[in-house]
């Protein structure tokens, strides 16, 4: 393989919010494209302008820079196979219909949306429930193959509505090698005669998409394998054209699948069961609903890209944590699974964890400023500074951090007194109010002046330090959790520890 010439592709649809499936295939094209010093190009597929959404595309952009990996061409940043919008080449396609009529390879159908429903009732049988516009149906509908040249000519010549269909095989196979899959074979005349250009003009994905192609000299095509069943159509298109000789290698992605795999997963599944499926938030401007994405979730780009890079893939060692440019450095698409792969939102969430554990401060420090600021909470980044490796390892989330540190900042709203009433009586009161005293006497405030003087005050009056720890833990943050709890008082300070304390008294005497 020539590492300089590898350009390969993402293509999606302006219609909504980008699924983790469709930002793991980017992902897999980038990983690519990387490895072998090529191009890795994003390129929107907006032809269907009835599900166009405004912003989508933006916000599609705005994901692929959040993960880390940005296109080398796109509308924005244009190479020299341009234009990067499907929509703006619509001329071209139209040209590349009109040749293939030519050569004989397609035909003009003038069938109504009312003529297409009566064939599918007319042919409907129990051996073929779901009658197709194909070799069988095709001379007995409207078109230029049944109609004679004069009847063809009229009717263009009057602007009457027409498509244009890829004329299929009668009979033979169609073959194609997937890197993933091997030899792949199809029965030609199982494949109905899709429409390649539209009534308005634009073209289907299945012309697009080999023009595309063909004319931004993509050399490796990869995308999910729910397209496997069009491959053929594709395939063919190259030949009919003539560029079989420059045709993309091909792989299907295998589906990412619901947690209990059974079939793809949707924002239906999310939605029902908690998690995120989107890369990041995304409000739809039709219907004012906000999905949400795995960024705002408190995901780390480089956490969600390794989670989604073992989905379906791994390099054969059973490692599990990969830098971006490691897996640069390993991917190889024949190590891509055949199967689909079960979303596990726990494992991702590991993944996360992991992540923010080996993560640095300079990198933690702004982001979780930002969730406590979201939140109301204006921290000090000194203090961040100090507890964000002493609390990191209980997030697996960043906006765990929220619960993690906010005590830091201010008082706990929220006190668990049920874990501290049933063993709370008046010796416990008295301790704390000791404890306050001997506090107050602390000169230098440092987590082993405090522990000095809460164990010291424990001895004295008779008390094992662990009886009356739990109740300074929760005094102090709330509940039964955080780091080291004289860690914790000698960073919020004198003042803060005694009001937190008697306010303790004060709540579990009542």
């Amino acid at each position: 393989m020539s590492s300089q010439n590898v350009r390969v592709r993402f293509a999606p649809s302006p219609t909504g919010g980008l699924h983790l499936g469709g930002v793991r295939t980017a992902l897999f094209n980038y990983l690519f494209a990387k490895k072998h010093h090529g191009s890795f190009v994003l390129r929107i597929e907006d032809t269907d302008q009835t599900r166009f959404v405004p912003g989508a595309e933006q916000y599609i952009i705005d994901c692929l820079n959040w993960c880390g990996i940005a296109p080398d061409e796109d509308p924005h940043r244009p190479g020299n196979y341009g234009p990067y919008r499907q929509s703006e080449r619509k001329e071209m396609y139209r040209a590349y219909a009109e040749q293939l009529v030519e050569k004989g390879y397609a035909y003009y159908a003038f069938d109504t949306p009312e003529e297409l429903e009566k064939m599918r009732e007319q042919f409907k049988s129990e051996k073929n429930p779901s009658p197709q516009y194909n070799h069988e149906t095709r001379l007995k509908m409207s078109n230029s193959l049944s109609l004679s040249k004069e009847e063809v000519e009229k009717k263009l010549s009057t602007n009457q509505a027409f498509v244009i269909r890829i004329k299929m095989p009668e009979h033979g196979e169609i073959h194609l090698h997937d890197m993933i899959r091997g030899d792949v074979s199809f029965q030609a005349n199982l494949v109905d005669d899709k429409v390649l250009l539209k009534a308005d003009g634009m073209p289907t994905y299945h012309l697009a998409v080999v023009v595309d192609d063909h004319s931004m000299e993509i050399t490796h095509a990869f995308r999910g394998e729910e397209w496997l069943p069009s491959a053929p159509v594709h395939v063919l298109l190259w030949e009919y054209f003539g560029w079989k000789e420059k045709m993309p290698k091909w792989a299907h992605f295998p589906l990412i699948l619901k947690p209990d795999g059974q079939g793809k997963l949707s924002k239906r599944d999310g939605d029902r069961l908690g998690f995120p499926v989107f890369a990041m938030d995304w409000l739809d401007p039709k219907s004012g609903e906000m999905t949400k994405g795995f960024k705002e979730m408190g995901f780390l780009p480089n956490a969600f890209i390794n989670m989604l890079a073992l989905l379906g893939w791994n390099d054969g060692t059973g490692k599990e944590i990969f830098t971006k440019e490691e897996l640069i450095q390993q991917f190889t698409i024949e190590r891509i699974h055949k199967g689909g792969a079960k979303f596990d939102f726990e494992k991702a969430k590991w993944y996360n964890q992991e992540w923010i554990k080996s993560s640095d401060n300079e990198l933690l420090l702004p982001l979780i400023k930002n969730i406590l600021h979201n939140n109301g909470i204006d921290a000090d980044s000194k203090i961040l500074n100090k507890v964000i490796p002493i609390t990191k390892e209980r997030c697996h989330l960043l906006n765990d951090f929220v619960a993690q540190l906010k005590y830091f900042f201010i008082d706990p709203t929220e006190i668990d007194v049920d874990a501290v009433k049933p063993k709370w009586d008046e010796n416990k009161s008295s301790f704390f109010h000791t404890l306050i005293q001997e506090m107050n006497n602390i000169p230098n405030w440092t987590a082993e002046e405090v522990e000095k003087c809460f164990k010291e005050t424990a001895t004295k009056l008779q008390f094992k330090p662990g009886d009356v720890q739990l109740p300074f833990r929760i005094m102090l943050v709330g509940g039964k959790f955080g780091p080291a709890v004289f860690e914790i008082s000698s960073i919020i300070g004198k003042n803060s520890t005694i009001r937190r304390i008697q306010q303790g008294i004060d709540l579990f005497n009542k």
